[in-house]
């Protein structure tokens, strides 16, 4: 097939005088569009800073517009930057693995900045040449395997935006000095030993459905901004005898599921944050043993807890984390309630008093969000009480909430 047979769109004007952020891209082969790639546009082309190769309307060999691409590749004689390189296509074929691991090369060789790798479908298990980069800076990777073959991360010296979505990790280590934002959301980890994540030099994370035992970082990651940490439905760091009181098997008689939690996990790395979420599901242990561990929030301004750090014997979790959060402002507690709409939110403010001085005097504002207000929702906020957190305000449309909400804050003031 020649590449007279491809649909070609300019995001940018036809003119001679293209505009400062040109972009040239390739959809999926179209018989109802067919325009020869003109002469006069090669010129042009070898300026272009963005490439998108996209294919996900329909699953298709890739194959079918390879020499296409590859021609369009080879009129830049590596002679002239790409900023941004996207490629998108669903459900690869086996025999398209070599056309699909030559494009990424020739992409790396024209010193691509961001590179941008999507495939719908199975895992894809790239197996090109080792990508090596001093250019590199943000690699986005969706359905695809990573493994050590395809990225090392020791030679991108210069990466600093790493994000991977429905893919198979399939390394054992992610280690980088100058990785500044992470983002693991819905990967699986088949490694029988944890992901070991050092970058002490990052500034925002996001951990959100792992599959498979929960990802080790590294401590005294001191310029941490954000951490968002979903633990989720499919980690198997789980208690196998995990009771509804909140209690885990102890460490004498531990379980399968629970003895391999000797160090700390995540808090240990991610305490250091200044805005940090923590979401777990019950049966999942390693929040409540890396707070075992002593951790101090140290930096901690804003701070979001689910149920699970809540209905523990006595609020402990709840009450470790507030007394250890020196600096705390914001306080949010997603309660039994998922969002991001909520049918009951109440705000309220912590006043200091004397003889009450156990968390922090910067707290100006606490919110609980919630669906209903039962009696689980009411030993929260009368254990929010006793730290002196009140002045509750309540949005709700539920009529029975506010009044049952109204007799219990009746009955603690008496």
């Amino acid at each position: 097939m020649t590449p007279a047979a491809y649909s070609k769109e300019w995001a940018a004007p036809t003119s001679s005088a293209p505009s400062r952020t040109p972009c040239f891209m390739i959809s999926s082969p179209s018989s109802q569009h067919r325009k020869p790639f003109a002469r006069s546009w090669r010129h042009l082309w070898r300026s272009i800073k963005t490439l998108r190769l996209i294919g996900l309307d329909r699953p298709g060999p890739v194959q079918d517009f390879q020499k296409f691409v590859d021609n369009l590749l080879n009129l830049r004689e590596h002679r002239t930057d790409l900023r941004t390189v996207e490629i998108k296509f669903s459900g690869c074929w086996a025999d398209d693995l070599p056309y699909v691991n030559q494009w990424i090369h020739s992409a790396v060789m024209c010193k691509v900045r961001s590179l941008t790798f999507h495939h719908l479908g199975p895992f894809l298990y790239l197996n090109g040449p080792h990508l090596a980069s001093r250019h590199l800076r943000k690699v986005d990777l969706a359905g695809v395997a990573v493994q050590d073959t395809f990225l090392g991360f020791s030679s991108c010296p210069a990466l600093e935006d790493l994000k991977m979505n429905a893919c198979d990790i399939c390394v054992d280590e992610i280690s980088s000095r100058s990785l500044k934002h992470l983002s693991i959301t819905d990967c699986v980890s088949h490694y029988h030993c944890r992901l070991h994540v050092s970058a002490l030099g990052l500034v925002s994370l996001k951990l959100d459905g792992i599959w498979g035992l929960a990802p080790f970082f590294d401590e005294n990651m001191a310029l941490l901004e954000t951490a968002r940490v979903n633990i989720g439905s499919y980690c198997t760091d789980i208690c196998r005898i995990y009771v509804d009181s909140g209690i885990f098997c102890g460490a004498d008689n531990a379980c399968s599921g629970c003895d391999d939690c000797s160090d700390p996990v995540l808090l240990g790395g991610i305490s250091s944050a200044r805005h940090l979420e923590l979401i777990s599901k019950f049966r999942n242990f390693i929040f409540a043993r890396d707070l075992e561990h002593r951790p101090i929030f140290s930096n901690v301004k804003t701070l979001l807890l689910n149920e699970y750090c809540c209905v523990a014997p006595g609020c402990d979790r709840l009450a470790y984390v507030l007394k250890n959060s020196p600096i705390l402002e914001k306080l949010t507690l997603q309660l039994f309630s998922k969002g991001p709409n909520h049918k009951v939110e109440m705000k309220g403010s912590y006043t200091t008093m004397e003889g009450l001085s156990a968390i922090s005097e910067h707290l100006k504002i606490v919110e609980v969000k919630c669906n209903a207000v039962d009696e689980r929702i009411l030993e929260i906020l009368k254990f929010l009480s006793a730290f002196n957190i009140r002045k509750l305000t309540i949005d709700t449309f539920d009529p029975f909430s506010i009044l049952k909400l109204a007799f219990t804050c009746e009955s603690k003031c008496r």
